[in-house]
């Protein structure tokens, strides 16, 4: 049965923001939420004022996780017939930047959640970690995957296997996070550097960031095919025109997203 509202959004200039919103359980993830959440970032692509996404929680946690009380009583053919992570397999289909903001329990499905962000500003005292073997099962919705793409194997087996806590200054040096940030600040910052890549021309954004994501998963000459098509792309873009004028004048580009 659906409740109220799981999560919070609200857009500052050409920012467009998600809050987690269930305090109660430290924003631990119901179907529900990651329907809510999935929906808004979608929202928020199509919509053509906002150029760039942030993703949070609160002080407490980013989310501490799925919600064990909804997944105790599933079993094998249950979990297929809701073809359980459909709605997470959208996320790699969200065109516009996402970064995430993250504050204290970043656990399970919620540091899956926050590996789904481009860029991610982190807590010094964030406590990432994939508990799940704890409870005698795994991550399913791309833990085991992206935290061994960026950790390589052996490390990240290790956290995989003992659900220890990844030290945040460990997951600056690994990649997993860009920016550790005291708790305090950590929205203000992010939200910083959100308005500011939001000066930058869409168009290049959404591109470089295909092909990036590209560059993860393909070979390289797929990805050099990808990154040529994409550079050709956009110079058909008005953009571009007013990009290369404005340095040729030495003036500030004014960028309209076409």
């Amino acid at each position: 049965m659906k409740t109220e509202n799981t999560i919070r959004h609200w857009t500052e200039g050409e920012v467009g923001v998600i809050q987690l919103h269930r305090p109660d359980v430290y924003n631990a993830l119901n179907r529900q939420m990651v329907d809510e959440v999935v929906e808004q970032l979608f929202h928020y692509d199509r919509d053509n004022k906002i150029k760039i996404m942030v993703l949070t929680g609160d002080e407490r946690a980013f989310a501490a996780g799925a919600d064990i009380e909804e997944m105790a009583d599933d079993d094998a053919v249950s979990l297929e017939l809701l073809n359980q992570f459909a709605q997470w397999d959208r996320l790699s289909y969200i065109k516009k930047p996402v970064i995430g903001a993250v504050n204290g329990f970043v656990f399970g499905g919620g540091f899956e959640l926050a590996l789904n962000c481009d860029l991610l500003f982190a807590s010094e005292t964030a406590d990432f970690r994939f508990p799940e073997v704890n409870l005698a099962v795994m991550p399913g919705a791309g833990g085991t995957q992206r935290l061994t793409k960026l950790m390589g194997k052996t490390k990240a087996l290790e956290y995989l296997w003992t659900g220890d806590s990844i030290p945040p200054k460990e997951a600056l040096r690994y990649g997993i996070v860009n920016r550790l940030i005291a708790p305090e600040l950590v929205m203000e910052e992010t939200m910083k550097f959100a308005h500011r890549l939001a000066e930058q021309p869409p168009l290049s954004l959404r591109l470089i960031k295909e092909a990036a994501n590209k560059a993860v998963d393909h070979p390289l000459q797929e990805g050099m095919e990808l990154e040529r098509k994409n550079f050709y792309l956009l110079f058909s873009s008005a953009d571009q025109k007013e990009g290369m004028q404005a340095f040729l004048e030495k003036r500030k580009p004014r960028f309209t997203g076409k």
